[in-house]
């Protein structure tokens, strides 16, 4: 029996959030054992944000794979590596990008937000080309290992089909060169909310810190933030993401932590307050930051042990991926 292949990949920008977590890196334990799983640190990517320190890049790196190793993660089980250490990744990502046009990439909802954010700080309009070509070497990160799916949050399958488009466009016309991938997005948790703004998505450039819980943050800190979330004047602890979205959103978290479902949460708490249901979300949540936090410092003082291993991933994803570009070369007229 073939066993079908995953890719999965997160920026090193910043602290890594709970809503990163539940949303990103969980699914990949869950998934560590029923797919041939790559998963890359996409330092590459991290360059189109313009507000990226470079003097705090590395250690962002470093901060990450000490994350994915705390969480449970196997780096000789799964290929997790640098995308930078892998330069088949830029090669495919410019032949992609002479078959791709730009409507398709002005299309984009992330774009749109991202750079309407630039203009709105700046007052002028600076738009990187790696922000609008962003979708581009995230198709070349998926095509190039022909994988089944791509572990994405919802808010990124816009992208994956971008992806599919580019793919079948040039099965069409080169032949069969690539595999056309399917997102895989986690039923629940996919997209954790801003605990301020429940409207929009849990982000590590949150303005406002407070609707952000960050892995590292101290147990003080994040309870009080959850106990400072946003919900409604209803009282009540029901699922109903249009009409609490507030409270919604904190019963996802409690949901994805405990694995309690929905169902079960609205009963436990039915006819008690947002007080009581806060309180024990805040101890559940500092519960898992703490063990958390231990595994990730015990991880970050062996990192120069477990760098041996990802230098090998690296090196076995260029050796494989080389021969798959070779391929690619011989496709579109390279190479005889």
């Amino acid at each position: 029996m073939t066993i079908q292949k995953a890719i999965s990949g997160i920026q090193p920008s910043n602290q890594i959030t709970l809503g990163n977590y539940l949303g990103a890196i969980k699914p990949l334990i869950e998934f560590q054992d029923q797919y041939e799983m790559y998963i890359f640190v996409a330092d590459l990517h991290a360059l189109s944000a313009q507000t990226y320190d470079p003097k705090t890049l590395y250690e962002h790196k470093i901060s990450l794979i000490s994350t994915y190793i705390a969480m449970g993660l196997d780096i000789k089980k799964t290929h997790i590596f640098y995308q930078s250490e892998v330069w088949t990744h830029l090669a495919l990502n410019w032949i992609l990008t002479c078959n791709t046009n730009m409507g398709e990439l002005s299309r984009m909802t992330q774009f749109k937000d991202k750079s309407n954010k630039l203009v709105a700080h700046n007052g002028t309009e600076y738009i990187p080309v790696g922000l609008f070509a962003y979708p581009i070497l995230m198709a070349a990160d998926i095509l190039l290992y022909d994988v089944n799916y791509v572990i994405v949050g919802a808010d990124q399958k816009q992208h994956v089909e971008l992806t599919r488009d580019i793919a079948s466009r040039m099965n069409s016309r080169y032949g069969n060169m690539f595999t056309i991938p399917q997102p895989l997005i986690p039923k629940q948790g996919a997209r954790i909310m801003d605990l301020v703004s429940p409207q929009q998505k849990m982000s590590k450039s949150s303005i406002n810190k407070n609707g952000t819980i960050f892995l590292l943050d101290s147990p003080e800190i994040a309870s009080k933030k959850i106990m400072g979330a946003k919900t409604d004047s209803l009282d009540q602890v029901k699922y109903d993401s249009t009409k609490q979205p507030g409270i919604s959103n904190l019963m996802v978290i409690y949901s994805c932590i405990t694995n309690k479902t929905i169902e079960w949460i609205e009963k436990q708490y039915n006819g008690k307050n947002y007080g009581v249901f806060k309180k024990d979300l805040a101890l559940i949540v500092n519960n898992f930051l703490k063990s958390f936090q231990d595994k990730y410092y015990s991880a970050l003082k062996q990192y120069p042990i477990f760098a041996k291993q990802i230098k090998l991933n690296a090196e076995y994803c260029a050796s494989i991926s080389t021969i798959r570009l070779q391929q690619i070369y011989q496709k579109i007229g390279l190479i005889k």
